[in-house]
């Protein structure tokens, strides 16, 4: 048998730095985060051969003495902790004293640091070699400078596994802009092959913070964002979502901070699809910058080497709070309010000015009467002065109904799709207004609505439109009537597990507030003795096993709700105006005015759009006016 021996530091270091250096992406995080954690407000990013080369990081943070320098390069030396009371609330980005120790082990490192204002500094250098670091002046002013050059030099096992330099560069890129949106505080300059790509200035107002989300996520998503910030119960969420007609076909533009730390946490992922599951078209991916502010010591950091998962003390309510967060932040979003982005953003542009230049927030108190305590922000771009300012006025103005006749059309509109459902309560117009969706000049084809508004030519797509709406008050209706319930003639006996089963007991009366009536009848076994009458034709089985695997992992789940929504919206589907149904104009308009009065009312239950607008400039630019 093998004997037992102590590894070599060198050997230590460079298996450490196979959990810790795993490309260049790798070592400018870990080179990033230390500036930030040393107080930095300017970073210098120099690149040269996708990182492979050379990676050159400069900060302007506080630097280290002459004296730290050799234990800089040591195996769990850091600043940033001291006993394991510190474990308990991590406020750093860093804290486990091995990246330029794991770094040096497989590259040429070389570390220049300064703490006083003057060009005195101090150099230390380590080459992937077991030797004693020498320390020697070196002029710099206050901050620090960290050169990596030749990664993999010395273990080329680990080096043939790096790919080209363009892709490892695209990997270095996405790191540095998780980076900088995390710290609006603090300018980023990059710079590749003595090129320079990004310019990133510091800023905190929420203009400057809206200009950097836009330089690092387009422009497009900044144009069809929704600016929220919520506080409640010790936590607080903020940060920008995009619109559900703004989704992706890859989870390509997800950036979720906790307390400053970029985080992929499987909680936050589903609480954000379970807020987006009812307007997002399937197969698509939403997308969203948001930032979670918590105490640190409810929150461990220290679960994962890469620390990009995180371990909450309290999942459920971090999941609740998030998915309600977002769930009502989109569901107030109205036709105005896109509209009042896009008239905004296309006046900036036609005056070249910054297309976030202007921003208003409107403030809603009390939403969800009495499940947020304090306020809930939501923003949205500032409108205009409405008008076309073309090449040529149009002398034709919308007619303005008067209050009598939009009752009347409203009465019409009501007769059209009779039902014993509590309806919405509509807008009042004035008559000197033009609501957002305009009034109806046509229907095309029996399927579309044509209408004019301020801006120029609405279309509405009117069966996805009021699919919307007719699911938006059964969805009301049931909830005002409460869920009404069935007990079974002979109750249905489950095979669980044991931890099910205490799950089971545990979460009893969230089961019982959504119609089901669950008893233990064994260590293993549980007995389903009620449920849902709008659920007796589901299978009701492999819904509670979902629904426990959901509160085992997550400690809440909303199958059931889904579930019964599912059937409410197809109940939607069957009692909207179908396609080729004629309408008359009256019908048409009362349809507008209750989509502005309806949320969500931008997409049908399936997520498609419910409406677009061309405006009078686009379609200038159909016909050549002006050119």
């Amino acid at each position: 048998m093998r004997k037992i021996k102590l590894l070599s530091p060198r050997l230590a270091n460079q298996i450490a730095a196979g959990e810790v250096v795993e490309r260049p992406s790798s070592v400018i995080k870990e080179l990033l985060e230390n500036s930030l954690d040393a107080g930095a407000t300017r970073l210098e990013i120099d690149i040269e051969e996708g990182g492979i080369k050379l990676m050159r990081v400069r900060d302007n943070g506080g630097g280290i003495d002459k004296d730290d320098l050799p234990l800089a390069l040591s195996r769990h030396a850091t600043s940033k902790i001291y006993e394991l009371d510190d474990l308990e609330a991590v406020a750093t980005l860093g804290f486990r004293g091995e990246a330029l120790a794991s770094i040096s082990s497989v590259a040429r490192l070389a570390l220049i640091s300064s703490t006083n204002e003057e060009s005195a500094g101090w150099q230390v250098v380590a080459e992937g070699r077991d030797m004693e670091t020498q320390v020697s002046p070196a002029p710099h002013p206050r901050g620090t400078t960290v050169e990596v050059r030749d990664l993999f030099f010395n273990t080329p096992a680990r080096r043939k596994f790096l790919r080209t330099d363009k892709t490892e560069y695209t990997h270095l890129e996405d790191v540095v802009k998780r980076l900088a949106l995390s710290r609006f505080d603090v300018a980023f300059n990059l710079r590749h092959n003595n090129r320079a790509i990004y310019s990133w200035r510091a800023g905190d107002s929420q203009l400057e913070q809206e200009r950097r989300v836009a330089q690092v996520c387009g422009p497009a998503f900044m144009e069809n964002a929704v600016h929220i910030d919520i506080e409640r119960s010790g936590l607080r969420l903020w940060g920008w979502v995009a619109q559900p007609t703004f989704s992706r076909s890859q989870a390509d533009l997800q950036h979720f901070y906790v307390n400053g730390r970029a985080i992929r946490d499987k909680l936050v992922s589903h609480a954000v699809r379970q807020a987006y599951q009812d307007v997002l078209y399937h197969g698509r991916h939403p997308a969203f910058v948001l930032y979670l502010e918590l105490d640190p010591s409810t929150v461990d950091v220290n679960v994962h080497p890469t620390k990009h998962e995180v371990r909450f003390r309290d999942n459920r309510s971090v999941h609740d709070f998030i998915y309600s967060s977002l769930h009502h932040a989109l569901a107030r979003v109205r036709p105005e309010d896109t509209l009042a982005r896009r008239e905004s953003n296309e006046a900036d542009d036609a005056s070249a000015v910054n297309p976030f230049a202007l921003s208003t927030q409107k403030t809603v108190q009390g939403i969800a009467a009495g499940e947020f305590k304090g306020q809930e922000t939501i923003g949205f771009r500032a409108p205009v002065a409405a008008g076309y300012q073309g090449n040529y006025q149009s002398s034709y103005k919308p007619s303005s109904p008067d209050e009598h006749t939009v009752r009347e059309q409203m009465a019409v509109y009501g007769a059209l799709h009779s039902s014993p459902l509590k309806n919405n309560p509509l807008p009042e117009t004035q008559s000197e207004d033009i609501p957002p969706l305009g009034y109806a000049l046509a229907q095309l084809k029996g399927i579309y609505i044509l209408a004019e508004n301020a801006q120029g030519l609405i279309l509405v797509d009117m069966h996805a439109a009021h699919e919307r709406i007719t699911y938006e008050r059964m969805k009301e209706s049931f909830g005002c009537g409460g869920i009404q319930t069935q007990p079974l003639l002979v109750p249905e006996s489950i095979a669980v597990s044991e931890k099910e089963a205490d799950c089971a007991e545990s979460f009893h009366d969230i089961f019982k507030s959504l119609g089901f009536e669950l008893q233990r009848a064994g260590p293993e076994t549980i007995l389903i003795r009620q449920i849902p009458v709008i659920l007796n034709r589901a299978k009701v089985e492999q819904l509670v096993r979902d629904v426990l695997s959901d509160l085992i992992e997550h400690g809440t789940s909303e199958r059931i709700q889904h579930h019964i929504n599912e059937i409410l919206g197809t109940m939607a589907c069957h009692g909207s105006v179908r396609a080729n149904r004629k309408l008359t104009i009256p019908e048409m308009n009362a349809l507008l005015r209750d989509m502005e009065a309806t949320e969500r009312s931008g997409q049908c239950n399936h997520g498609r759009p419910t409406w677009l607008l061309q405006s009078l400039d686009e379609l200038d630019k159909l016909f050549m006016r002006g050119q």
